[in-house]
């Protein structure tokens, strides 16, 4: 079995929360948001876990409790950037899944299903995706009439038709290290926000003539982002909701 990583991105500020605090250390029931993440990714059979920290560093270093490496991101330029960051861990062996600090409600089950089909499917790239009643604002993923995976296209770039997809992009992604570690020196910033921005490397890797799938999650709460106080409230009470539930 290839050797599994994962890179967990937790660099933000999270201005929408009205705090001081870094976001990902936020608590539900008195554990990190974090950390929560981390807890799904060793369910998943990845042991070697690195954290993107930068915003307060030291104060994210000291409330992760969990085994892992960390690595800082200086400047905020992109999801693209923050990943790069962790080029020395990602290596050029085995694969790599790659998730949001402020997704606690990812579960290691789904994420272990989700590298599963990366592997069975022989993919040298996989997009987590989610259907959704309103993807409003959600990068679309577009599939061809067969239902194979075409393309990642961002809500503002979509045109009318491509909208209608109300399949989108969670933002978590699964790659094989080697075409992810070529990719990530490929990816640039001209564009309006003059960021480097991971699902570029969507194209680089297809240009490249490598495989692009995406897995679709059951249950498109899943990949709930915390960016709020209101969806941190609304997170804890899913958690209370799951172990109500046995789950």
């Amino acid at each position: 079995m290839n050797k599994r990583k994962a890179v967990i991105l937790a660099a933000g500020k999270g201005t929408r929360m009205e705090s001081d605090l870094p976001k990902v250390i936020h608590t539900i029931d008195g554990k990190p948001m974090a950390e929560y993440v981390i807890e799904a990714v060793k369910e998943a059979g990845m042991e070697d876990i690195c954290l993107i920290v930068g915003y307060k560093a030291e104060q994210v270093k000291e409330a992760i409790t969990s085994k892992v490496s960390f690595c800082v991101q200086e400047e905020q330029l992109g999801t693209g950037h923050a990943v790069k960051c962790a080029s020395d861990f990602i290596g050029t062996s085995g694969e790599v899944c790659v998730l949001c600090g402020d997704t606690p409600l990812i579960t290691g089950e789904t994420l272990k299903k989700a590298m599963e089909y990366h592997e069975n499917s022989k993919n040298q790239m996989t997009v987590i995706s989610a259907i959704m009643e309103d993807p409003t604002g959600y990068g679309r993923i577009i599939r061809d009439e067969q239902g194979e995976f075409l393309k990642n296209v961002e809500h503002k770039d979509a045109t009318e038709e491509e909208r209608k997809s109300k399949e989108v992009n969670s933002g978590m992604y699964i790659f094989s290290c080697k075409d992810l570690s070529y990719a990530l020196t490929q990816i640039h910033n001209d564009n309006a926000q003059g960021e480097y921005y991971l699902p570029d490397t969507l194209e680089i890797i297809r240009n490249q003539g490598g495989k692009v799938g995406a897995y679709v999650l059951e249950d498109a709460k899943e990949m709930s982002g915390v960016n709020t106080k209101a969806q941190l409230e609304e997170a804890t009470r899913i958690m209370h909701e799951r172990v109500g539930k046995g789950i």
